[in-house]
Order: C-alpha cells, then sequence, then structure tokens
C-alpha cells in the first residue's frame, strides 16, 4: 500500500482520483487534548486504487486533497461525515461537495438509526471489519503494517457499501431524500464554532431570562478561551461549572469560591476574574433581547399527543422502511402536538408527505391507530368520513 509523505505524491493521485466518479474518504484524528482535532492520517479510495496520506509528514502540503474536495465533478463517500468534514473545514475553510454519507444512506433504506459501519461492510460488502487497531494513537510515528492495513480497509470497505446503497436509492426513488440530509451536512454553518452561540447546548430547560444572559456570556467567554489555547472546553471549565455559575450569578470572589463546582482558589486566578467579568455582562444584559425559549402552556396537556405520535412515527418508518430518526425527532413531536404551523423538518418537503400530514390527522381524529395481527395500522376515524371538507 501506498503511504503519501510528499507534495508531488499528493498532487499526482489527487490528480488521477479527479478523473473519477466518486472516492471513499476517512480520517483518522485526535482530539483528546486539544480544541481542534489534531488530522493524522487521509485515507482514500477508487475501484481502482487506495492511498494514504500523512499529513504529519515534515513539509507536506494538503493543498491537493482540499482542491479534490472541492470538486463538484467527483462525489465524496464517508460514513458519519460530520467530524471529517469538520476537519476539511477547520484546514480549508471548505466543506466536501458533493457528498454522500453512507450511515444516512443508509437510514434512508432502512437500515435503522446511526447504523454502524461495520455493519454495512458485514451485510453489503460481506466482509469483516478488523476492529484490533481501533483505539491506536493516531499521531505516533512510525505507523505499523497492522495500523496502516486497518486504515486503508475503511475506505477501500466503503466502496461495494457505497453502491449498493446508491443502487437503493435509485431503485427506491428516495435519493432526494439523501440530497437534503447531505444540505445539511454541507453547509458551512454546521461547522462553524461561533462562541456566542456556545450557550445553547447548555441552557437545557433554562428559561429565566437572567440565567440564559449570563449562560450566553460565560459560555462565549470559555469558547473563546478554548480556540485561542487550542485545548477542550472543559480544560477552561468544565459544563457543571459553566451551568452552576449561570444559575447561581456569583458577583465576588467569595461567592464564586463557594460554588462546587470550582475547584478550591480557582476564584483567586486570572481565569476567576474573567468568569465574574462575564457574569457582569451577562447580569447588564436587557432582559428583552435574551433568545429564552418560551415554555409552552400547552406542554403538560399535549403528553399524550406526544405519545401517540411517537407510536404513528415507528408505525410509519416501519411501513415505508426508513429509520425513525431520519423523520423526525422527539423535539419535532412535541413541536408539532403544540402547533400544526411548527416550523419543524416532519412539516416540510417529503417528511411531511411521508408523516406530517399523517401527524397532523391524528391529531384532530381524522386518523387512527389500531393493531392488526401485531401491527400498528393507521385508519380513517368516522371523523374524517363525516368531514365534508
Amino acid at each position: 500500500m501506498e503511504l503519501i509523505t510528499t507534495t508531488k505524491a499528493l498532487a499526482d493521485v489527487c490528480s488521477r482520483f479527479a478523473e473519477r466518479p466518486f472516492v471513499t474518504v476517512d480520517t483518522e484524528f485526535m482530539r483528546e487534548t486539544t480544541y481542534y482535532p489534531k488530522l493524522c492520517l487521509i485515507q482514500m479510495a477508487t475501484p481502482e486504487e487506495g492511498v494514504l496520506v500523512d499529513p504529519l509528514a515534515p513539509g507536506l502540503d494538503l493543498t491537493p486533497f482540499l482542491e479534490l474536495m472541492g470538486n463538484e465533478g467527483v462525489i465524496k463517500v464517508f460514513h458519519s461525515a460530520r467530524q471529517d468534514l469538520e476537519i476539511v473545514w477547520n484546514m480549508g475553510g471548505i466543506v466536501p461537495h458533493p457528498l454522500f454519507d453512507t450511515q444516512v444512506a443508509a437510514m434512508v433504506c432502512g437500515y435503522g438509526d446511526s447504523v454502524s459501519y461495520e455493519q454495512l461492510v458485514n451485510d453489503l460488502a460481506k466482509a469483516r471489519v478488523d476492529k484490533s487497531s481501533r483505539f491506536t494513537d493516531w499521531s505516533r510515528r512510525p505507523l505499523t503494517e497492522a495500523q496502516l492495513t486497518y486504515a486503508l480497509s475503511d475506505v477501500t470497505h466503503l466502496i461495494p457499501v457505497y453502491e449498493a446503497l446508491e443502487k437503493q436509492l435509485q431503485e427506491n426513488g428516495r435519493h432526494g431524500w439523501l440530497d437534503e440530509e447531505m444540505a445539511v451536512l454541507t453547509s458551512p454553518e454546521t461547522y462553524r464554532a461561533e462562541p456566542e452561540n456556545a450557550w445553547r447546548r447548555l441552557a437545557g430547560r433554562m428559561r429565566k431570562p437572567r440565567e440564559i444572559g449570563v449562560l450566553m456570556e460565560v459560555a462565549a467567554w470559555r469558547e473563546r478561551e478554548a480556540q485561542s489555547r487550542d485545548v477542550p472546553r472543559g480544560r477552561v471549565l468544565k459544563d457543571e461549572a459553566v451551568i452552576d455559575v449561570a444559575v447561581s450569578a456569583p458577583r465576588s470572589v467569595e461567592a464564586l469560591g463557594r460554588l462546587r463546582a470550582i475547584p478550591n482558589g480557582f476564584e483567586r486566578s486570572k481565569t476567576g476574574q474573567d468568569i465574574l467579568a462575564a457574569v457582569e455582562r451577562g447580569l447588564a444584559r436587557d432582559p428583552k433581547t435574551v433568545p429564552v425559549p418560551e415554555r409552552s402552556r400547552h406542554r403538560q396537556s399535549t403528553g399524550a399527543i406526544v405519545e401517540l405520535l411517537k407510536v404513528l412515527l415507528k408505525a410509519v418508518a416501519e411501513q415505508e422502511g426508513v429509520a425513525p430518526k431520519i423523520i423526525a425527532t422527539v423535539d419535532d413531536l412535541e413541536a408539532m402536538a403544540e402547533s400544526d404551523t411548527a416550523d419543524v423538518p416532519p412539516l416540510h418537503g417529503w417528511r411531511r408527505q411521508l408523516f406530517g400530514e399523517k401527524a397532523l390527522a391524528v391529531k384532530h381524529g381524522k386518523l387512527g391507530l389500531s393493531v392488526n395481527r401485531g401491527r400498528v395500522t393507521v385508519t380513517p376515524t368516522r371523523a374524517a368520513e363525516n368531514d365534508p371538507s
């Protein structure tokens, strides 16, 4: 197998791959001690050849690889692509396109939620994945023959998996469904780690403007610190500490030190001062400008509707041979239970045709759920039959 360590060799192989209709791609990386993932190995393959690229090789310029990733004439095939795409985005400010994610395609084809690579290789490539090097330290050099063989198999097995799923999508007419999902994955907005948005992943059920205002400032400060120092967020301040600070809003060194999630002595450090300054900025925010999610007055009364929609979702997914997760999430169902016009995916595009219209009909008593020979079936109700519309 070829391990590429020079820019010329990389340019040559990328030139050949640019003439192919598709290329399978995978990356090996480490991010335990950094904010940004450290790229350690790139694997690529076409039906004609497979190669490994050592991004840690001295003097290697990855520009030819980035140009291939942006080549509109070549389909880039990944499995569970999000983290790989994040790496390419961080390197060159581009997202590989056009894209085919075999994990998402498998969900569209009815292989279940978040189907594993190993399962697809077993089912579609009729091969077995060697897991012996899965937890290897890819940053150490030299890489062993076993590591290189394992890494290359990730992209060579992916070729028959891609070809089988592509054929199924053509046969079942669902390629448009996959294209919608790929549009989200290939949007730069998916990978921009804006400090101002860091609070959203921690907000949970917070509803008080005062708490969220502080959370916004503390989370943004932590994100900027982690990015500038290239360390994991938890190295700056753990999630539970950020939440404790947001809820308690300490305004003095002593108050900060009393929080259980703050390590002893931390409050008197420069970081402690930065946290207190962020708290003050959060408290100074106008509550009217804080984007607090509205607590629905109907949330408790819609619980039964949500449970009903879950049953419907499972029934539709089984009938249509598609993973429930790709049709709707629990949050989507909760929003639909509360409003017929909720701006959620199941009420748009193919999802509305497949599930959304049925969900609204069930909600308003025009469709009913029953069990027939152990399977949930959907049938019109008397209310629907008597409805002149």
